[in-house]
């Protein structure tokens, strides 16, 4: 595929899964937008930076109004913004579970929803969704993350189908355990509620893997990618594994 001249729009692409597939597609001639509340870093140049915050559909109407003012168009999203929590449900706390809901899944449906106007009126469009191992397999110690990636997987598959009249292809990546800063953050939190070493839940992160480690974030960009791609031109309403193996088992 010929990226130049291709206008993707990535949240949450300063850190992690979204800056790795910022890094990925800028190198192949896109233009990248990142929507984050986190300022990129000085020494990363690659793409240009809104501040929006995913919660705000305010922030994130502002933010498409200035993409099609300077590009005239949007072809590609990747709704990646989101965060993790390692916690059982008597470990949640009530603004853990609101910040969720807020970020995983009312931000990704104001992401999208925002977006459909412009892609559908271009007759086409390509949508990524983050979604999660979790969106297909349950894990111990994460009933709201769990939740909110169901709900993406569910998400995925409905949007797909009402965009598919208009040539918009909807699809998900759903990671397994990846080497990001959101995990290091929930590995910190696990470790500090249930008094264990941060490197033994480190160890059973990889342990439990069958391809023996955590995947890295550049991995899971050359997914997104093709997801994105126009490569991938028979593929909607799919959830997509790339996770070492995890589900498989």
């Amino acid at each position: 595929m010929n990226w130049v001249n291709k206008v993707v729009v990535i949240t949450g692409a300063t850190t992690g899964i979204g800056k790795a597939t910022r890094h990925l597609l800028t190198e192949r001639g896109a233009t990248v937008y990142n929507l984050d509340v986190h300022q990129l870093p000085a020494d990363d140049t690659r793409g240009t930076f809104i501040p929006c915050d995913v919660r705000q559909k305010t922030d994130i109407h502002r933010a498409y109004q200035i993409i099609i003012e300077r590009e005239q168009k949007i072809d590609l999203l990747f709704a990646n913004a989101g965060v993790h929590l390692f916690a059982s449900m008597e470990q949640t706390s009530d603004e853990e579970l609101d910040n969720l809901i807020a970020i995983n899944i009312k931000g990704t449906f104001y992401t999208i929803r925002e977006v459909l106007p412009y892609m559908k009126a271009q007759r086409k469009g390509s949508i990524v969704l983050m979604g999660s191992d979790q969106a297909l397999v349950g894990k111990a110690s994460s009933s709201v993350y769990g939740l909110t990636k169901g709900a993406i997987g569910q998400l995925t598959k409905s949007t797909a189908i009402d965009c598919a009249p208009f040539n918009i292809r909807v699809n998900c990546v759903c990671p397994g355990t990846i080497d990001t800063p959101l995990l290091h953050k929930a590995v910190t939190h696990f470790a500090r509620v249930n008094s264990v070493p941060e490197v033994d839940v480190y160890t059973s992160l990889d342990t439990v893997q069958p391809w023996g480690r955590v995947g890295k974030p550049e991995e899971i960009a050359q997914v997104v990618a093709f997801l994105l791609s126009d490569e991938n031109s028979f593929m909607t309403g799919s959830l997509v594994s790339s996770d070492g193996g995890y589900v498989c088992q």
